[in-house]
């Protein structure tokens, strides 16, 4: 058992990398292509509420390109991009497409018309009346597809380890296969599993933080009329 504790942290020399560097460039190569996604569907979300005829081929699009294995993306983007961070990231930025752009576009459809109407009035533009009164009512779906996101590209830079060592803490799986040490298997899922959580107990505070007047279940409820004390007869007469 200490032999197993002790291995856990002792990565080998050709991952170059220690365990803190890791974890900096999984963060780095998961986040980004989540925050490339989000800033290509703020504009797209807004086309297809704008144009309505525009959200199925849109939608149907993102979910053709889900559909592609990453290895399959891996493969035709290496002659382009080389055995590098840019050929993990591109097709994890396309397939937070398909959560992220409904997510936006079902936020910014709830925007009631009477706000709209209101901002309207106000002299209020199109881009401007979308960046200041849909999109901040809107914060709470998108962040609920930004948590899905995040998760699933944090889940698969791991795949990376197939094309050249590109996987961040994928690469410990590869390398316990490779030096028969099962502790380097169990540190790759026990520290990926841990940024997932990490990273969606962040975006629950900055959800909170950006939407004050949402319930967050910590406020005591008032009473219920059932459970209160029957008045006597006698004192209503």
């Amino acid at each position: 058992m200490n032999g197993f504790l002790d291995g856990f942290f002792d990565l080998p020399s050709d991952l170059q990398h220690s365990w803190l560097g890791l974890i900096g460039l999984h963060l780095r190569e998961a986040l980004l292509p989540v925050l490339a996604g989000l800033l290509l569907a703020l504009p797209l979300a807004q086309l297809c509420v704008r144009f309505r005829w525009l959200y199925p081929p849109v939608l149907g699009a993102t979910t053709v390109f889900y559909a592609v294995p990453s290895l399959a993306f891996f493969v035709v983007l290496i002659d382009y991009t080389g055995q590098t961070e840019l050929t993990v990231m591109i097709p994890l930025a396309v397939y937070s497409l398909v959560v992220l752009v409904p997510a936006i576009v079902d936020g910014v459809r709830s925007v009631p018309q009477e706000t709209l109407a209101a901002a309207t009035a106000m002299g209020f533009g199109p881009i401007r009346r979308y960046l200041q009164v849909q999109l901040p009512i809107a914060v709470p779906a998108i962040l609920a597809g930004l948590r899905v996101a995040t998760a699933s590209s944090i889940s698969l830079v791991s795949v990376g380890a197939l094309i050249g060592n590109q996987g961040a803490l994928g690469n410990l799986l590869a390398a316990a296969q490779k030096y028969d040490r099962p502790e380097l298997a169990v540190n790759s899922v026990l520290t990926t599993a841990a940024l997932a959580i990490l990273c969606d107990a962040l975006l629950v505070l900055l959800r909170v933080a950006l939407t004050p007047w949402m319930p967050n279940g910590t406020r005591r409820r008032p009473r219920t009329a059932a459970r209160q004390r029957p008045v006597p007869e006698d004192v209503i007469r």
